[in-house]
């Protein structure tokens, strides 16, 4: 296991309810709290860095910004952002804690910033947690080892392609 600052990525499903989420887990006392702190305090239109919770008034621990990386276009995309996405990310801070990405002794020392990708055209709630829960998990597993490993990253570089792109594709 890393340590130090960790930054995570996953990508998991297909479409419009695919999760795609980034993950930076640090201590509070370093750049990561600093970032955690002036992300909260600075919000900008659309923006609005939240702390997600499990329910009510129990915040997931490590103490965990959840950062929309798209402005709701509606008021129904905002309560994808602030329902489904939200717990399926808090959800996934637990998963990561209970199976060891992130030691239960960082609870209360660490800090962790969750940039997260709802897609406008979402509708499946139940979808949209599952993907985020999974992808949030996924994230803090791969930041906690490093992944992903310097020879894959230079295998693919080739052959890029992501959701949107893939070279030679017809548009």
């Amino acid at each position: 296991m890393l340590e130090g600052l960790q930054i995570g990525e996953s990508f998991v499903g297909e479409g419009a309810h695919a999760a795609h989420v980034n993950t930076v887990l640090g201590h509070r006392e370093g750049p990561a709290g600093v970032a955690w702190a002036s992300a909260l305090a600075t919000p900008s239109a659309g923006h609005v860095p939240f702390v997600a919770v499990l329910r009510p008034s129990l915040p997931v621990k490590p103490l965990t910004l959840f950062v929309t990386k798209s402005a709701p276009d509606s008021d129904e995309h905002g309560l994808l952002i602030w329902g489904p996405a939200q717990a399926g990310v808090a959800a996934g801070v637990a998963d990561a804690v209970a199976e060891g990405s992130i030691p239960a002794a960082h609870g209360d020392t660490h800090v962790l910033i969750a940039a997260v990708w709802v897609n406008p055209g979402a509708t499946d709630a139940d979808e949209i947690y599952r993907n985020n829960r999974e992808a949030t998990r996924t994230a803090l597993r791969n930041g906690a080892h490093g992944l992903p490993s310097l020879d894959d990253v230079l295998a693919a570089r080739d052959t890029p392609s992501n959701p949107f792109y893939t070279p030679g594709s017809p548009a």
